[in-house]
Order: C-alpha cells, then structure tokens, then sequence
C-alpha cells in the first residue's frame, strides 16, 4: 500500500497516448476519431478534482505540468512511448496510473513503470482508486472485478474531446464482442461477453450532440440484433447520420438494415478480413462465410448504406495471390472504403501464443506492432518483407483513380460523400517504401 499527501485542490492530468511513431504511421488516414476513454473517465471524477485531459493525436504532453496525479490510456504500439512519459512524472515525484488495452494484455510489465495500474474495465475500480488517493492511500493494481454493468454509465465529457474528426458526437450503446477470433484483443479484454446501455440513456445522448454526424464507437452494434433494432427506432426521430462497426450478420437482417437506414445509417465497418475462407477458419472466424459476401454487400448497399471494409493479410493461408485477388473482389463489389492491416499478434491473444510456440515471433518491440508499417512475424507462405510489400501494394491501388472510379461507379451509395472521401485519401496518400523488418534485439532487453 502505497501512501500520498494529498492537496487542498487536486489537479488530474489525463493522457490519450499516442506515440511519434504510430503518429507517423497514421497521418496518411484522413479521419482519426476521437478516443472516448479518457473523456468518459472524466465523468466519473469528483467535482473536487481540476480535471485536464491531453490527446496526444492533438497535442503534446507537457512532461513539466504541475498537477497532483497522471493516468494514461494506451494501445500496444504507443506502449514504450507512454512508459517512458511515465517515468518523466514520476522522476518528478508525480504518481502516474496507467490502463487501458495494453496494460490488460500485459499487466506486469506495466506495473513496472507505474504506481498504480487498472487491469480490464476501470469504471467499477477508478471511483475507488480516486477515494484511496484523496484520503493518502492506494493500491498498486486495481483490477476490475466481474464485468461493469452499463445501466448507470456515464455520459462522457464533451469539453474534453479535442479533435477535428468531422462528426458532432461520439459515444457508445455497447461493448464488447461475442466472438472469439484468434487475433482479436476484445476476447482478452471482455471475455466474450456484451454488455448494453439502455436504450433511452443512448438515445438522450445520441440527441444531445448539437451537430448531424455521429460515430458509435461499438465494437460490434450488431451483437443483439433486437437490441440494436430497439436503439435504431429510438435514435430515428433525432435526424442525425450515424456509423458504426458490425459484424457481417448485419447484411444479412433486412429488418436490421432498414431500420438502421431510416435511423440515419450512413456507412458499416464490417470485418471481412478475408476473402480466404480457408483463412476464416484458422482464424476461429468461420461464421464469416466468404461465398456470401458478395451477396450481404449487395443487400447492404440496397438500403442506401456504405461499407467499409476492414481487411488483414498475412494469415498461414494467404499466399502472393491474396492481395490482387482481395482487391478484384472489392472492386467488383463496389466497396466504397477499406481498411487494411497486416496481421498483428498482440500480446496475450491466441494467435500471439501461437505463433511464439511455434518460434515465428521477429521481435517484442511493441512500437512495430502497428498494423501498418512493420511485419512482427514470419509469415508462413511469403517473406515478412512480400508481405509488407502486398499491403502497400493494396493501399495504393484500392485508392488510385482507376480503383475508385471503378468501385463508385458499380456502387454510387453516398457518392457525395464517398467520393470526396476517397479522393482525399488519393491526394494523402504516403507509404514509407524502406524495408520494416526488425530483428528480435530491436529493443533494448529490458522491455522484452
């Protein structure tokens, strides 16, 4: 039990963490939304506290600031660059907390560059936490216990969100994901269990965003198809647009789609991530079923709405030929967006204690776990660097002229706004073309 004089008037200084190099990696997407951890933390702050929120994608931390208490969010590839914020604080004798997915995934690694960490969801632990803090007195690791029921959620702080993303609002109706794929990090972080608000508590919020364009930063809306129904008659008569993330059963719940329509569904992320139904499986994704795909496109896009489609290359199944054969089916089908990624195996997931027992991890470096610029591991059917190569070679096609014209034409959905979305990606387009590979030592041992 660690101990802290505490002050008349506490200062909170809150870190989206987002490291140079992830910053690099990004800056060719044109939209990067606004993270809602921090801000919805912030709701749950006494009034008692000065709460100061920092997103590093907008602004740099200022190592120097005076303030009482540090807490930062982080995903895996920012991890080295927030351990080492961390320790500036606590040089200056400022405790500093860290949570969110990568201290789930690896807890004690972090804990050795924190006074305190959150293990899981933190809203159940972070009131706690705060109360032990004020009277001098805290743990050094809070671990959520069970998962946090959503009925009493908090609306997140709306002067804490910091970046120009081009919506009005952002906020969540559920979490988590009832499927168990090998490489995703939700099954670590929600064990495969959704959880939902209610209906009118989303809603209220949904209708308190002042501006038309939101973002439902669900990992699945589509999880309960019932509930998701009940949400998109609720939401209707507010006359927003809205996106969300769902799984590939959307496409096929013609009910679910028109509702989501009349609600103001302008576009779905949904995980394709293979056009390999070999790939599917190994990946414990068999409920996606390739041979259907181009069918639930085609059913989505006669509702008016958009598809996004998210793509990962580099399964054992994937050879050469996935990258020209990916991009002949997206264009044929008209897919107005793309993500794509390389497969990542991020610690603590199936596919990451997999590939480790079969020694084809290439390094530890957490900063190379990207998505996007480094390859982690030894493909099994193509070099890591072939692999590279074919990723960049699908971003520069999927976003030529040829390409676009070609996808948009065949599917005009939202071309106002499809169109200018691709375009701007077209004229951002950058891919760093140096070889990316690193060895095991890329990092010094101590963060292996």
């Amino acid at each position: 039990m660690l101990r802290y004089q505490s002050s008349a008037r506490k200062r909170l200084l809150l870190i989206t963490a987002s490291s140079p190099e992830i910053g690099r990696v990004r800056r060719v997407r044109v939209l990067n939304f606004q993270q809602i951890t921090m801000p919805y933390l912030a709701a749950l702050v006494p009034d008692d506290w000065q709460v100061i929120h920092v997103d590093e994608v907008v602004t740099a931390v200022d190592v120097a600031s005076q303030v009482d208490l540090v807490a930062m969010t982080f995903h895996t590839p920012s991890a080295f660059h927030a351990y080492e914020l961390a320790t500036q604080f606590r040089r200056r004798g400022i405790p500093v907390v860290l949570g969110g997915p990568h201290v789930t995934l690896v807890p004690d690694e972090a804990q050795q560059y924190a006074d305190v960490i959150f293990v899981g969801e933190a809203e159940q632990q972070w009131p706690k936490f705060l109360s032990d803090f004020a009277t001098g007195q805290y743990q050094r690791r809070y671990s959520a216990i069970g998962l946090p029921n959503l009925d009493n959620a908090p609306v997140a702080r709306k002067d804490l969100f910091h970046r120009r993303d081009h919506t009005a609002g952002r906020l969540f109706a559920t979490r988590g994901c009832a499927y168990h794929c090998d490489f995703c990090t939700l099954r670590v972080m929600y064990r495969g269990l959704v959880r939902q608000r209610p209906v009118a508590a989303v809603a209220a919020e949904y209708a308190s965003f002042a501006g038309k364009v939101i973002i439902f930063w669900d990992d699945n809306l589509a999880s309960d198809l019932d509930y998701a129904k009940a949400l998109f008659r609720a939401i209707a008569p507010h006359r927003k647009w809205w996106s969300s993330q769902a799984s590939i059963q959307a496409g096929s719940d013609p009910q679910f789609l028109e509702l989501a329509a009349r609600s103001g569904c302008k576009q779905l992320f949904i995980g394709l991530e293979s056009i390999s139904q070999a790939s599917m499986d190994e990946a414990h994704k068999g409920f996606n079923r390739v041979d259907d795909y181009a069918r639930v496109i085609e059913r989505i896009h006669s509702y008016g709405i958009a598809v996004q489609a998210g793509i990962v290359f580099g399964f054992d199944h994937d050879t050469e030929a996935i990258f020209s054969d990916t991009l002949d089916f997206l264009e044929a089908v008209g897919v107005q967006n793309a993500t794509f990624n390389i497969l990542t195996p991020y610690p603590g997931t199936r596919l990451y204690r997999r590939l480790e027992a079969e020694d084809r991890i290439l390094t530890r470096d957490w900063a190379k776990y990207n998505g996007r610029q480094d390859v982690v591991f030894r493909p099994r059917q193509m070099s890591a660097l072939t692999l590279l190569d074919g990723y960049r070679y699908a971003n520069r096609r999927f976003y030529s002229p040829l390409s676009i014209s070609r996808r948009l034409s065949r599917s005009p959905v939202g071309l106002w706004w499809t169109l200018p979305l691709n375009l701007a990606y077209l004229s951002a387009r950058w891919f760093d073309q140096r070889p990316r590979i690193q060895p095991s030592s890329a990092r010094p041992s101590e963060h292996q």
